[in-house]
């Protein structure tokens, strides 16, 4: 691949807002579990490796299970999730697609309060913004480390 942009030696103040989002989505009542997942899932969805890489590490690190990230891809099939956390991953999916149901609003919003679904609604927003961003300008995947972000 030719070689691109470094994101994050050029465009550090540019993307100061994003990191300023995502430390505000870390203190909401979603709580960590439920970001991460939403986070490895988005970022499957859009194959980005560097993501994929930073949030598989991140939710080891937060406790989660190897098991359900590797069951995530297929979450619907799999009995490993709480009803809460498929609520957000149906969400995710809806926006990350640009085709939110009723049946799909309906489900989180019996998860989630409002704040909630609309700090749910920017987590998603947000991850999908850094997955472009990531696959526009990749960076060297494997070479995260957990809290190197903040």
């Amino acid at each position: 691949m030719e070689k691109r942009i470094n994101l994050f030696e050029q465009g550090m103040s540019t993307l100061k807002p994003l990191f300023v989002i995502g430390q505000q989505l870390k203190k909401s009542s979603i709580g960590p579990t439920i970001i991460e997942l939403v986070d490895f899932r988005v970022s499957q969805i859009n194959a980005c490796a560097f993501c994929l890489d930073m949030h598989s590490k991140d939710a080891r690190a937060n406790g989660e299970t190897e098991q359900r990230l590797y069951g995530l891809s297929a979450w619907r099939e799999t009995p490993y999730y709480t009803d809460r956390e498929r609520a957000a991953l149906a969400w995710a999916e809806a926006v990350t697609a640009s085709h939110v149901t009723d049946e799909v609003y309906q489900e989180a919003a019996a998860h989630f309060t409002e704040i909630e679904m609309i700090e749910l609604t920017l987590l998603v927003t947000n991850i999908n913004t850094w997955n472009r961003l990531n696959i526009a300008f990749p960076n060297a995947v494997g070479t995260y480390k957990v809290g190197m972000f903040g």
